[in-house]
């Protein structure tokens, strides 16, 4: 991805790292949003550059479309305009629709809904002046499926869900390409969602029918492919990346290891 330039989000987060190392070493320059200040950044810029990739880190409100002009037209100048973005907002808060806050509700939509509006319509509109770019929303199998727990959550990834879908459908007349990405649950973040009336997550680490759970940098290698010309048919596409696991139905079928046997991270 020598001359190419990826924008992530939250690239603080450990989705984000793994995103950062992947396109790194393939030479993509990094538009990076990040909480940090950019001093804060040194080590992991004088890697990027190890790697013969340059980059450029911002910490932009992803709500506001002036702030995210202003950010893309710095980039633009260090760095080259966007050839992919990858949204990649996950805030959750453990929440009932009974007694939800009101401010908890608008900070989860805020986070993950309304920064994918503000990002795709910024974004977007530059991709589609050049007449290409991949667009891809790291969202949840929560989208679809209910976490009995964080109800915010899964709210806010099903509006990602059809934002992607709306976008998918105008963009892809521009040559744009926007599909959704939908992760399970990977070593350690599982037992976030566990909850008093959903069985889901109890013993989640053996309910992947391999019985291995996955990692960020299998994340990072779908994001990638999704970003290449090889994926140029794949559009407005939710593409599950949970190893089976929402197949799972029946817990005494579970593979556990066997006894004496070292457990499954």
């Amino acid at each position: 991805m020598s001359n190419q330039t990826v924008f992530i989000t939250d690239a603080d987060s450990e989705s984000g790292k793994a995103l950062i190392a992947k396109f790194s070493s393939s030479g993509a320059n990094l538009l990076l949003n990040s909480l940090r200040n950019s001093s804060d950044w040194a080590h992991e810029l004088n890697a990027l550059k190890s790697n013969g990739a340059k980059a450029f880190v911002a910490n932009v409100n992803l709500c506001s479309s002036q702030e995210l002009a202003a950010m893309l037209d710095a980039a633009d100048t260090e760095i080259g305009a966007i050839d992919v973005m990858i949204h990649n907002q996950s805030v959750s808060r453990r929440a009932s629709v009974e007694s939800c806050e009101e401010s908890s509700f608008f900070e989860v939509m805020q986070s993950n809904a309304k920064s994918a509006f503000f990002c795709t319509q910024t974004v977007g509109k530059r991709m589609a002046a050049r007449g290409s770019g991949s667009i891809i929303y790291v969202s949840s199998i929560h989208s679809e499926k209910p976490t009995g727990s964080a109800f915010l959550y899964s709210a806010s990834q099903g509006a990602v869900k059809m934002l992607a879908h709306e976008a998918a459908l105008f963009l892809g007349r521009q040559g744009i390409r926007v599909n959704v990405i939908e992760l399970g649950p990977v070593e350690g973040t599982g037992a976030s969602f566990s909850s008093e009336i959903s069985g889901l997550y109890d013993n989640y680490q053996y309910k992947v029918p391999s019985g291995s759970l996955g990692t960020y940098e299998d994340l990072a290698e779908l994001s990638y492919f999704l970003s290449q010309d090889e994926a140029r048919y794949v559009n407005g596409a939710d593409i599950r990346l949970d190893g089976g696991f929402l197949m799972h139905y029946m817990d005494f079928r579970m593979k556990k290891p066997a006894v004496g046997e070292e457990p499954t991270p």
